[in-house]
């Protein structure tokens, strides 16, 4: 039977709950076992997609286009699972459906409540399409005593009744702060909020204690005593220099092994397969070499390259995760490691010149709206005359193509009908395509949230284009969208003729994917977003190409 793992969190938010999700699904994955990752938000929106990045930090997509709180990122990033819809949804999307039903008279006329057409719809959404996981990790979004958060926790409250205490178990990631008047740690927070937990009727069995310093024994021992928990079930979560050391440092601490024994997991399941064979068993302790040998790279780099980040949203950093992690990831198989040079696109022209003119490389992100426009373009134009070493994701392969009529073809008024009406649309409003065999149709009226080109899309690559060097040779690759305005192709033939390349279009010819520019270093901008399908093990080649292209920047700026 499968095995439930609801995980919540108390006094704070931002404390690594959805870190902590992914760190227990990859040592379970390396102890044999077959996980899936969920994630239910308190919030009342439908979903993230309306919402400003300062809110909850970036929209992560998956695959089949759902859009999602960035703790999905790490739980692919540390799996290699892929998330899907049935692995996130929000309180507003849980009321919406059950306002529908009642609107259909699927309740037969019953008084719709929280108890029981709430708590049941967030059951099914739990316990539904599991397939042969043999544990779903599901981390409830929020801090213990949001009130939009309460019908989460009851309803993972009835499932322990409807499956059993074997089959569930509850992990509270709670904050052990440090009071420097005092000279110690406090562990008065976390207690009131186990009590808060309990009078849900929730008892935690794993408590895991964040802190920025070692937590005593006797602290340890305090917790377990007012918490109700086993000493052992106490388990440290200590501040890392990498996020990549998590996984092993939870391993130390033994919060895998604690979960395999609450389920009576105390083997591994290839050690079970060996048994059910008859042969002897393997060892119980998972592998990690791969994290340790990512944490090494990472640890210790042989040479650094300096990035510059032009965007709007800097002042919160979350709202560039994937994107940062990607990088990180580009630089893990060379040993490069990219700082990072934030630069907000609406900083005065000439103090975002002299940030520029200290970057290897430049990078203009995915965006909405007109807000930082003309820092961006600045950068852009930067770049392509000073050879610095460009990579334009979304908005910023747009505002690539923009520039380039702009300053090279001389198209004064090119703009995108994102803006304002204009008589050059460079960029404007994507208003049909096919998903899959779908037919897909949108207008400036339609709603915001769940309207763009969202999800995997298939693009060609132009034979014998950087990209296609990049891609290791390949014809057709898939890369995930979130953005509701295309490249106009009617410039296609002017660009062309300019160095601007098209070397990535949709099968059908219709939607530019990717540019490049011949008489460029390394000058690329793509439609989708590459960060979202980096991991770790597994770089994605364009971060990796870039991040080199960085370094021999560099090299060349120092011979």
């Amino acid at each position: 039977m499968t095995n439930y793992v609801f995980i919540t969190g108390g006094v704070t938010s931002s404390l690594g709950k959805g870190l902590a999700t992914a760190a227990l699904g990859s040592l379970l994955q390396a102890r044999g076992f077959k996980v899936r990752l969920r994630k239910l938000d308190p919030y009342l929106n439908v979903d993230p997609g309306t919402m400003s990045p300062y809110q909850h930090g970036e929209v992560y997509v998956t695959d089949d286009g759902t859009e999602a709180d960035l703790d999905l990122g790490h739980y692919e990033r540390f799996t290699n699972v892929s998330e899907r819809s049935s692995d996130y949804t929000t309180s507003g999307k849980i009321y919406s459906s059950v306002i529908a039903k009642e609107r259909r008279g699927d309740y037969l006329g019953g008084t719709v409540q929280v108890i029981p057409h709430i708590t049941d719809e967030i059951k099914r959404f739990i316990t539904n399409d599991i397939g042969d996981a043999d544990f779903i990790l599901c981390e409830i979004g929020g801090t213990v005593g949001d009130i939009e958060g309460l019908p989460l926790l009851e309803a993972i409250r009835q499932l322990r009744n409807d499956l059993g205490r074997e089959n569930t178990l509850f992990v509270h990631l709670s904050l052990i702060p440090y009071v420097a008047a005092a000279g110690e740690l406090k562990t008065k927070p976390t207690q009131h909020s186990v009590k808060t937990l309990l009078s849900f009727g929730i008892q935690p069995d794993i408590l895991l204690c964040r802190s920025d310093r070692p937590i005593s024994d006797e602290e340890k021992r305090k917790l377990s005593l007012f918490c109700n928990v086993k000493n052992e079930c106490v388990i440290s979560a200590l501040d890392v220099d990498t996020i990549y050391q998590v996984p092993i440092s939870y391993h130390e601490q033994g919060f895998d092994q604690q979960v395999c024994l609450h389920f009576g997991k105390t083997e591994g399941k290839f050690d079970q397969l060996l048994k059910t064979l008859h042969l002897k068993p393997g060892t119980t302790k998972p592998d990690l070499s791969q994290w340790k040998d990512i944490v090494t790279a990472i640890r210790n780099p042989k040479d650094s390259v300096k990035i510059a980040i032009v965007g709007k949203y800097v002042q919160l950093l979350d709202a560039y995760k994937s994107l940062t992690q990607a990088l990180v990831h580009g630089g893990i198989e060379n040993r490069i490691q990219p700082d990072f040079i934030w630069i907000d696109a609406e900083t005065p022209a000439d103090d975002l010149l002299a940030a520029l003119s200290n970057a290897d490389a430049i990078l203009v992100p995915g965006g909405f709206g007109e807000r930082g426009v003309s820092g961006k373009l600045l950068a852009i134009q930067y770049a392509r005359e000073h050879k610095v070493p460009y990579l334009g994701i979304c908005f910023g392969m747009q505002l690539a193509v923009i520039e380039s009529c702009r300053n090279v073809l001389g198209i004064k008024e090119a703009s995108s009908t994102e803006f304002g009406p204009t008589e050059e649309p460079v960029v404007s409003l994507l208003t049909e395509w096919v998903d899959g065999e779908i037919y897909q149709q949108r207008s400036e009226e339609s709603d915001l949230g769940g309207t763009m080109r969202l999800g995997t899309y298939p693009c060609l690559l132009q034979p014998h284009s950087l990209v296609q060097q990049i891609y290791n040779g390949a014809d057709l690759i898939n890369e995930r969208h979130r953005h509701r305005y295309e490249v106009n192709p009617a410039y296609k033939e002017r660009l062309e003729a300019t160095g601007l390349q098209f070397s990535g279009f949709s099968p059908d010819g219709k939607l530019p994917e990717i540019v490049e520019r011949s008489d460029h270093p390394w000058f690329v901008g793509v439609q989708f977003h590459p960060e979202l399908k980096s991991k770790p093990f597994a770089p994605h080649p364009l971060f990796a190409s870039f991040v080199n292209a960085a370094l021999n920047h560099q090299k060349a700026q120092n011979d």
